[in-house]
């Protein structure tokens, strides 16, 4: 460990930890696809002392398929704010830990912004091991500007507050990804089309999984396209071009030539 100042900077390694220094790893895990956990990934989990989880069943399947049985402790929205006394008092007996969620990158519309927060505060190394994100993955493949880049998580359930939610991130020269219910999806692009003028949108549906595909068009013709089905399954992302006030480039570049395609069959 080196010290500048009041700035403390750690070396990065995952294993093999100063004797008597606790630290939390943030790990990224698979976000359908299980060949997606990394190497560096893998050994966090296990070779810590303890994994945080979202939810231990979720977390157990990824167990089974690569053998490992570091113990596992709940770690969820309902109780975060109480964990992170004890991942606290973990941290200062020397254990490493590592927070997980059920899929993708911890804390990103997932629980572990608190665990994370309690123990940064209390002067232990947080560190990333980074990986799967549907964040990440959805853009990568959208087209649109990735800067600059606003990151929404969910939307309202309600219908009147989603309205007022839309309406707040209306006109914005920037490229806007959120997640949405399957059950509320089509609603959700109606309700973003009236808002934002009915921009271009790419729609990941169980992106790196089985039934994955990528719808490519407006608001409005996706929610058409996804109404016409007799049910929607699966987790769902949604990339939508800068409003073309602001961002008429980077709405040309996405829009080109494409309708909407209906991907393979079947919903999963």
């Amino acid at each position: 460990m080196r010290r500048e100042g009041r700035v403390r900077c750690y070396h990065p390694a995952v294993t093999s930890p100063e004797r008597g220094a606790g630290r939390l790893l943030v790990v990224a895990t698979p976000i359908g696809n299980l060949d997606d956990l990394s190497p560096r990934a893998l050994a966090a989990l296990r070779d810590a002392s303890v994994v945080l989880c979202e939810d231990t069943r979720r977390t157990g399947n990824l167990f089974a398929r690569y053998g490992l049985a570091t113990p596992r402790l709940s770690c969820h929205e309902h109780n975060e704010h109480r964990r992170s006394g004890e991942v606290v008092d973990r941290l200062s007996a020397g254990e490493t830990l590592a927070l997980v969620s059920d899929a993708g990158t911890p804390a990103l519309s997932d629980p572990g912004r608190r665990v994370v927060a309690a123990a940064a505060a209390a002067g232990f190394p947080v560190l990333a091991v980074p990986g799967p994100s549907a964040l990440a993955a959805l853009l990568s493949v959208s087209g649109f500007p990735a800067v600059p880049l606003s990151f929404l998580g969910f939307p309202p359930s309600r219908s009147g507050e989603r309205a007022r939610w839309y309406a707040r991130f209306a006109g914005r020269d920037e490229t806007r990804i959120l997640f949405e219910s399957p059950y509320r999806v089509v609603a959700s692009l109606e309700e973003m089309a009236r808002a934002w003028g009915d921009p271009a949108v790419c729609l990941g549906r169980e992106l790196t999984k089985l039934h994955e595909e990528v719808l490519r068009g407006t608001a409005s013709e996706v929610a058409a396209l996804l109404a016409r089905r007799p049910g929607v399954k699966g987790e769902i992302a949604v990339a939508a071009a800068p409003s073309p006030a602001g961002g008429a480039e980077g709405d040309d570049a996405a829009r080109g030539d494409d309708e909407p395609d209906g991907g393979p069959p079947g919903d999963g």
